[in-house]
């Protein structure tokens, strides 16, 4: 089947087919390629071709038409850092952090990640898998064409594979690219809090080796923060999934400057997400690196926390990538739409950097660049058609508004 979008107000994020583009750094992220009055014909889920309408091709035999008439299209979100399988909502905690609770506190009295972790011990695993779907299905309906997913609900060996097992499952949906990433590493279990070294053993040797053995992840993450797992845990851990081969995509420096960026950048981590505390040391050593800082401006909204240093970032010529964060604590929004308008409002970036740290940027944060991210000849077609809109801009300055037309998976 063919489908071709013609009269296309602007086709954002064009990128030539000859091109090799794998992220776009600094100031030329506001930079975005892009045709006015355009079309674009894809085939069984790939970009066949586009170009401007006085260059458009013959409509073929069984083709779809779709008339885009004051409309924009663009390449669909890659939400690339999510805790999207978990088993209950947390609406308590939500209420208590009005009241004045901090993030920690909450955690200290079992909250947050063990609270939620107690939950999925309980629950069926199909259960599990089904409100997961739902959640998935939501994400896509709202733009997501492609998503990472976390573990470290579990803290145990049967929670943490429960967990994995439904990130595989969901990926073998083939609805959109699911990746999974293994973070027994998110908190330590109230029985091991006296005891670090005993809950590390038991991911390193009982855990790893079953994820490993049964392909359930592609990457290993560790929550890198005072509090939670320091610099040498981080450390000992990623080099135990490195011997799996599994990449690092790690949390650092959500609430202190912690070291997490220089030990993510020194394991050749694929990203390092969240990043509120940072410093220039921060700021140099991701700069001699590959590694993808990954912003979570809707985790800092929820929680009324400081933000990330977008423009430091960008103006330190970096490539920044932006995700939901989503989860059942700190950032229950699956929507990237809500997030572009937090990224553009609170971290002071423009539309087109935003838009840009969501779609190729994001798409290098989970290695599918060359798949998705930008309208390419060959590429996925995963898009969005907007509804009629004034501008590229308006997008982010509808806070809230339904903008999207119909997302093409």
């Amino acid at each position: 089947m063919s489908t071709l979008i013609t009269n296309i107000r602007q086709l954002v994020w064009t990128e030539n087919e000859h091109s090799r583009l794998q992220r776009v750094p600094g100031k030329e992220m506001h930079t975005i390629p892009s045709l006015e009055n355009a079309w674009l014909r894809m085939e069984n889920g790939i970009i066949k071709g586009f170009g401007t309408m006085d260059s458009i091709q013959d409509t073929i035999h069984d083709t779809e038409v779709i008339n885009a008439k004051g409309k924009i299209v663009l390449p669909a979100w890659t939400d690339s850092h999510t805790h999207l399988v978990f088993a209950a909502t947390r609406e308590q905690e939500f209420v208590d952090k009005i009241k004045g609770l901090t993030y920690e506190e909450i955690s200290r009295r079992g909250g947050g990640i063990l609270n939620s972790a107690a939950k999925m011990q309980d629950i069926d695993e199909q259960e599990l898998f089904e409100m997961s779907v739902r959640r998935l299905e939501e994400a896509i309906s709202l733009g997501t064409a492609a998503i990472e997913i976390k573990s470290g609900y579990g803290l145990s060996t049967d929670s943490e594979l429960k967990m994995l097992r439904v990130i595989r499952r969901l990926k073998e949906l083939n609805k959109i690219p699911v990746k999974a990433s293994f973070l027994a590493a998110h908190s330590y279990p109230m029985e091991y809090r006296s005891n670090h070294d005993a809950y590390i053993r038991l991911i390193i040797d009982e855990m790893l080796p079953r994820v490993a053995g049964e392909g359930l992840a592609d990457y290993i993450d560790v929550f890198c923060e005072q509090g939670f797992f320091s610099v040498d845990e981080t450390d000992r851990i990623l080099q135990a999934g490195a011997k799996y081969g599994l990449k690092p995509k790690i949390h650092a420096n959500q609430l202190y400057r912690s070291g997490g960026v220089q030990i993510g950048v020194q394991h050749n981590a694929v990203s390092v997400d969240h990043l509120e505390s940072m410093g220039q040391e921060e700021i140099d050593c991701l700069a001699g690196s590959n590694t993808i800082p990954t912003l979570l401006p809707g985790a800092a909204f929820f929680l009324a926390m400081h933000y990330q240093p977008a423009r430091m970032l960008i103006d330190a010529n970096l490539p920044v990538a932006i995700a939901s964060d989503y989860n059942p604590g700190t950032c229950p929004c699956l929507n990237m739409n809500t997030i572009l308008s937090i990224s553009c409002t609170q971290l002071k970036i423009t539309p087109n950097e935003a838009i840009t740290a969501q779609t190729i940027n994001a798409a290098a944060a989970l290695e599918l660049q060359n798949e998705m991210g930008t309208i390419k000849v060959g590429k996925k077609a995963s898009l969005i058609l907007t509804k009629e809109v004034p501008s590229l801009d308006y997008l982010p300055y509808a806070l809230g508004s339904n903008w999207i037309e119909r997302v093409f998976i």
